[in-house]
């Protein structure tokens, strides 16, 4: 799993390429930390080359909208492949998000 953090006038994109799966989830969590610190900020998260998501994956994304939602800030996942809109879709997740083509 690659993630880049990429702060452009205040706002925060985060680029997700591979596989967030369990035993990635730990690290994924610690190395988004600046995205929990920032969460007044417009955040947008770039999934176009995220491959797959575990429920450990879906529960650090619904902790950074829980921040994002209680500090002020915005929240728009982008590029989410079909694959992982039908599991946003089947575990509902996509009505909690923004998720934008």
């Amino acid at each position: 799993m690659e993630i880049a953090i990429i702060n452009e006038n205040g706002n925060l994109t985060v680029v997700l390429k591979g596989r967030l799966d369990t035993l990635q989830a730990a690290e994924c969590d610690k190395q988004l930390a600046p995205i929990h610190e920032n969460a007044d900020k417009d955040i947008v998260i770039e999934c176009g080359e995220l491959e797959y998501i575990s429920s450990s994956g879906l529960r650090i994304f619904l902790s950074i909208l829980k921040d994002v939602k209680a500090k002020g800030g915005s929240l728009v996942l982008k590029h989410v492949s079909s694959e992982i809109r039908n599991i946003f879709t089947i575990t509902g997740f996509h009505k909690l998000f923004t998720i934008q083509d």
